[in-house]
């Protein structure tokens, strides 16, 4: 970390709140997430949307047009925005090979940080974003809105508390039907890799972050292989891959299986994502909430009352936990540590794909 990040990092006030007066938030980036984000934090109590941000002309004008409730300002300049002393919190939601930039620039301007997963596409990135963000007083919290849902949070406990015994196994997927619409409003960027980062890291680093939370460790070392497999330079000029699958050796022994494709035919069984963890006494379905034991003639045993599987998932959860952090100075449940483990953990992946070599964690060269 250069003397300029530490003293501009150390020096950031974390903004004072009285208990009746709202939070002033701004938003880096109105498309589809950013879009839900804005609509999610206009929903929460005691916050007000002061300024909107994004370089096109008609998502400016949407959100502008959602917050109107606000009136906020407009920015197409996200550094002019962070210079309003009446922002206290600001959402990211632009594309991923911004986000470190703007998150360590949100931080030493002072303002408590939500933004999208991933922390970062790049190891050297996500090492000046850690030390920013460890040296900030102000909140940092990232997109990794898996770890708020309570369904989840109850059955990953229960393998914490030992329901499978100790653990020695996982295998994981994110399978779709078919690729991101090539003519999305994300087409600009998503098939790029070096703007992504590659599906691994713009989408499955939800997925490796929920095997990491369920292992309880981080992997020690990765292999696999993917590609463009189906989708070969379609749209043309794609550079991220559409199918690959991967091992994970895991720091506390843990091996993990994962596989995502964008061609999985939607009759096809066994479609979709999930997480099936194993250990020496059965296996958890950690998405359905349910044990299944080894022993023979054993029934499954559901982990979640009939109530709770019922109930609807609170996706604005992790919003409401953020500005919790704000105004009370609270850790949040996927700050930095969380944050940056999740998006290394997909860069492991991807460097082993890429590299055609097994790659460790200590070849990312990042201390958390």
């Amino acid at each position: 970390m250069n003397r300029r990040d530490f003293l501009l990092a150390s020096a950031a006030a974390v903004p004072g709140l009285r208990a009746d007066e709202p939070v002033g938030t701004g938003f880096i980036g109105t498309g589809n997430r950013g879009s839900y984000l804005l609509r999610a934090t206009l929903a929460q109590p005691g916050v007000k949307v002061v300024a909107v941000c994004d370089i096109k002309p008609d998502r400016l004008d949407k959100a502008a047009t959602a917050a109107g409730r606000d009136q906020p300002a407009t920015f197409t300049d996200y550094r002019r925005m962070l210079e309003r002393k009446d922002i206290g919190a600001v959402f990211i939601a632009s594309p991923c090979d911004l986000h470190v930039e703007m998150a360590i620039a949100a931080l030493q301007a002072g303002k408590h940080v939500y933004c999208e997963k991933p922390a970062g596409i790049t190891p050297e990135s996500i090492g000046r974003l850690v030390r920013v963000a460890k040296a900030s007083r102000t909140v940092y919290q990232v997109g990794q809105q898996m770890r708020a849902d309570a369904k989840l949070q109850k059955t990953i406990a229960k393998i914490h508390e030992g329901i499978a015994g100790k653990l020695i196994m996982a295998k994981a997927q994110r399978h779709a039907g078919e690729d991101l619409d090539h003519e999305g409003p994300s087409k600009d960027w998503f098939f790029n890799a070096q703007r992504s980062g590659d599906v691994i890291v713009e989408m499955a680093v939800h997925n490796l972050d929920e095997c990491n939370w369920a292992i309880g460790s981080r992997p020690d070392r990765a292999g696999g292989f993917g590609g463009a497999l189906l989708w070969k330079d379609d749209p043309p000029g794609r550079t991220n891959m559409d199918g690959y699958t991967l091992s994970y050796d895991y720091a506390n022994g843990v091996k993990l299986s994962f596989t995502q494709v964008f061609f999985h035919p939607n009759r096809l069984p066994n479609g979709g994502q999930y997480l099936h963890v194993y250990g020496v006494l059965g296996a958890v379905d950690v998405g359905g909430g349910m044990f299944y034991p080894s022993a023979r003639g054993a029934a499954p045993v559901a982990l979640l009352t009939p109530e709770e599987r019922q109930a609807k998932p609170q996706n604005d959860a992790h919003i409401a936990g953020f500005l919790e952090c704000v105004r009370t100075g609270s850790k949040p449940t996927t700050g930095i540590e969380v944050a940056a483990t999740a998006a290394l953990t997909a860069i492991l992946g991807r460097e082993a794909i890429y590299q055609k070599k097994v790659v460790t964690w200590q070849d990312l060269g990042v201390e958390i």
